[in-house]
């Protein structure tokens, strides 16, 4: 069963995509701050991360630099997941090392899940 940890602080949309990923038969984790996500990637250890940017604490971009900056974080791809969809914003998320880049507003929750789950069932 494929873990994911899903790190979005709209608890609406949070329990919607998680619940959605539960019914697809994949174990989530929801946290809803940057600072409570290397100690669940640690504890979890999720086979991916879908990591919003705008969160209270830590922003995604934060998050990413303290993952790559530490050698006992577990190495896992990451998929943002946000409302920033400027080029830049994008540039920065594929430079701190996320797979993919999702702007929630060109994506429907059917969408995300069926990229999700081939990217999960998909060899890396």
């Amino acid at each position: 069963m494929a873990k994911v940890l899903l790190v979005e602080d709209d608890i609406f949309l949070s329990s919607l995509l998680g619940n959605r990923l539960r019914k697809e038969g994949m174990e989530v984790l929801n946290v809803k701050s940057g600072n409570e996500v290397l100690k669940a990637l640690k504890e979890f250890q999720p086979d991916l991360i879908l990591l919003d940017l705008i969160l209270p604490g830590k922003s995604g971009f934060e998050v990413m630099e303290e993952i790559n900056g530490d050698p006992q974080a577990p190495k896992v791809p990451i998929i943002i997941l946000s409302n920033l969809g400027q080029d830049s914003d994008i540039a920065k998320g594929k430079e701190l090392g996320a797979v993919e880049y999702v702007v929630k507003a060109r994506i429907t929750i059917d969408d995300l899940v069926k990229q999700l789950h081939d990217f999960l069932v998909a060899p890396h």
